[in-house]
């Protein structure tokens, strides 16, 4: 018999594996980061001793959520300008509200808090684009959260650097100090290409081809963009891109709104990939993805919430029920995106697209435990016919009792092991005191 860390057994395990395999009373072995075995819990009794025995019965285990699209310092933006749209959010309310307040201070107990945030609600990996990226790094260590983030990147200057070659070099520092760090990975993260110029935006990717890491923008959000995209560059987005030398397997996108059935066909034939971000689509009435085409178009899709200023929180079970029932309704057609396919967009498939796919996303050996466990003794939760039915439209963050991140317990029975949630949340309020000054709000 082996020893290990941690047996969690005699849950229901949805794996999400490539059988998608349900183990109805299953158990999982947790050696160091990294998962041991799967299997029933009888014969994972029989082959290993955990130093720990966690019943999951009455509990459902899954993969950890992954939020492909986050700005979690805008935490301390949360409600700031609501309904509006998106132009004029950005330019007359975000971006005054950034230069006038963003600091590594802001950046690390905004962050510290959305960890606290996605923690609670089962998020275990989130990619993250915002200022002074390396307090976000700082406090998803603290946090013992996974994630890929990377500086935003603008032709004008932000917080963090007065020009470009001072933000890509500010990126390239987080690159060298975060190689060989166990969570957190580094992305190249131009804004838009309405903020950078097409050198820059070349730049950008000469800088993570260098160092073999992903490369991720907002593309085709807001109706007006394709035209304003095409006056600026002389030609289509997606064509332009592709002729810097932009879309391969390790380029994905935020948003994609407005891709049209040639920009399917081209991110499909490149092997580039999406991030679906509907709730914060609504709220900005930027119109609605079509995902289901790109999906059937051969595309890897991923989910995720964007910042808590256009969403308002970071609840990814919230996330994907609105997916489904979005995509459903305006398509009208209820057989697409089914439950299973939205479950996979915030877990496998949201790790292939953040190319951390032989890492996390599904509870396999070898795989890393990041891994949360659902309460299923709630009146919402009962009767269950179906694994995948109840996470995706009937579960929400609530539900949630356990996370492992990396083998480790950062919450247990609904408490936070490594966040003072308290001291968060109030430095926050502190940091949105300031805000509202400097906003006269």
């Amino acid at each position: 018999m082996k020893d290990v860390d941690f047996v969690i057994s005699g849950g229901i395990v949805v794996t999400m594996d490539e059988k998608d395999s349900i183990l109805p009373s299953g158990a999982v072995a947790i050696d160091g980061p990294d998962i041991a075995a799967v299997g029933n819990a009888e014969s994972i009794a029989l082959e290993f001793k955990g130093r720990r025995v966690i019943d999951a019965r009455g509990s459902l285990v899954m993969p950890g959520l992954v939020n492909g699209h986050t700005h979690a310092a805008m935490t301390c933006f949360r409600g700031i300008a609501d309904d509006m749209d998106l132009m004029d959010w950005l330019s007359n309310y975000i971006f005054p509200a950034e230069t006038r307040n963003v600091d590594p201070e802001l950046a690390y107990w905004g962050s510290l808090l959305a960890c606290a945030e996605m923690i609670l609600s089962g998020t275990t990996t989130f990619c993250d684009m915002y200022i002074f990226e390396d307090e976000t790094a700082q406090a998803a260590r603290q946090a013992g959260m996974r994630c890929l983030l990377g500086e935003v990147l603008f032709d004008f200057p932000s917080p963090n650097f007065k020009t470009p070659g001072e933000g890509l070099r500010y990126t390239e520092m987080l690159i060298k100090k975060w190689a060989d760090d166990p969570l957190v990975n580094i992305v190249v993260e131009p804004h838009a290409l309405y903020t950078c110029s097409p050198s820059l935006l070349k730049d950008a990717k000469a800088l993570a081809d260098a160092y073999g890491v992903p490369v991720a923008t907002h593309f085709l959000e807001n109706m007006t963009e394709p035209g304003l995209l095409k006056e600026k560059l002389g030609q289509r987005a997606t064509d332009f891109l592709r002729d810097i030398g932009y879309l391969n397997e390790r380029f994905f996108v935020f948003h994609g709104v407005y891709m049209d059935d040639e920009d399917i066909r081209i991110f499909a034939d490149h092997g580039c990939k999406v991030v679906h971000n509907p709730e914060s689509n609504m709220k900005l009435a930027s119109g609605v993805a079509p995902v289901s085409r790109m999906i059937e178009a051969g595309i890897v899709v991923g989910l995720g919430t964007d910042g808590c200023a256009s969403n308002n929180n970071l609840d990814m079970f919230q996330e994907m029920d609105t997916a489904a029932k979005l995509e459903k309704s305006v398509r009208l057609d209820p057989t697409i995106m089914p439950a299973r396919t939205v479950l996979r967009m915030a877990t496998c498939d949201g790790a292939k697209v953040l190319g951390l796919e032989n890492i996390v996303g599904s509870i396999r050996p070898g795989m890393k435990a990041d891994l949360v466990m659902i309460n299923l003794d709630k009146p919402h939760l009962t009767p269950m016919y179906s694994e995948y039915s109840p996470l995706v439209y009937a579960a929400n963050g609530a539900d949630v009792d356990t996370v492992f991140i990396n083998g480790r317990l950062v919450m247990e029975n609904r408490m936070l092991l490594t966040i003072d949630v308290r001291e968060a949340m109030e430095r926050v309020r502190r940091i949105a005191e300031r805000v509202k000054r400097s906003m006269k709000l």
